[in-house]
């Protein structure tokens, strides 16, 4: 019984090692091909032709099929993940970073100000996410910038809170009181100290946050409200595939909806890994 249980133990370290590789690998794909879009992608990605409308994936001049307009499908997904991976980059970064400083601000002051930001985000955290990029888009029009910044406006309270709490914890262990007894203010302590040993906490909900604004923004373009035409991301070529849904060609909406799926997935995994070996570190340190 000893023995099985050794093996199932290296069978599932060795499996966890071959999945990290693998997605790890799947997302430099994904970044690599966005960069280089223009020489990795084989057509121009509106290049339109009827004749080769909805053609299968595995064809010979389309090999993950065309859309019901003759459009490369793997053209648009390569073009599209420009958008679909910057547009919610762009919306951790402005979250994590105003969520972060809020939430260690509310920890350090304490009293008053700790109340009024705590206050603050848990209002902003009654609205949903979505709800609140769609008041965006309705109120400065479509596109990604409102939305962006609306989701980020939204995530950051959710990073606030977290931080916060992670935050007083710190403060409170003897550490902090001995860089205070030997004369360091308490902005030296709470950035070059406090910070580094909430960074595995910040790196895992950001990969949770990316994961996140992935599916709203997508969300939006699918309803038509996110990326216009001609620009393209993942969630608009799901909704410009619904005609082909309706003629029993379902793959152009598949395909991106199955990388949206994997690229949360990846990020989400190897996000959580990475905090787990910085905390693992961070405690062999101490």
């Amino acid at each position: 019984m000893a023995m099985d249980a050794s093996k199932r133990l290296r069978w599932g370290r060795k499996s966890g090692r071959v999945t990290i590789v693998i997605l790890s690998v799947f997302l430099a794909a994904l970044v690599f091909a966005a960069i280089l879009a223009p020489v990795v992608a084989p057509h121009s990605p509106t290049r339109t032709s009827l004749l080769d409308a909805l053609l299968p994936p595995g064809s010979a001049d389309h090999l993950l099929g065309t859309d019901s307009t003759g459009r490369d499908t793997l053209s648009r997904l390569v073009y599209g993940a420009r958008l679909s991976l910057v547009a919610p980059l762009g919306v951790v970064i402005l979250s994590v970073v105003t969520g972060t400083i809020l939430g260690l601000v509310a920890a350090r002051r304490g009293g008053w100000v700790d109340a009024l930001i705590s206050r603050s985000m848990d209002v902003v955290y009654a609205f949903p996410s979505l709800l609140l990029a769609l008041l965006a888009v309705a109120i400065f029009g479509t596109g990604l910038k409102a939305p962006i910044i609306a989701l980020a406006i939204a995530y950051a309270p959710f990073m606030g809170r977290i931080v916060r709490g992670v935050a007083l914890q710190e403060l409170a262990r003897p550490y902090v009181g001995s860089y205070q007894v030997m004369g360091f203010g308490s902005m030296y302590v709470v950035i070059r100290r406090v910070l580094p040993n909430l960074m595995p906490l910040i790196l895992t909900q950001s990969a949770l946050a990316f994961g996140y604004s992935m599916i709203d923004l997508a969300s939006l373009s699918y309803l038509g409200l996110g990326v216009q035409p001609p620009d393209a991301d993942w969630g608009t070529m799901i909704n410009q595939a619904q005609s082909a849904i309706l003629q029993g060609e379902p793959w152009s909406a598949i395909v991106p909806g199955a990388v949206i799926v994997l690229t949360v997935i990846a990020v989400n995994v190897l996000g959580e890994r990475l905090g787990a070996r910085l905390s693992k570190r961070d405690a062999v340190e101490e």
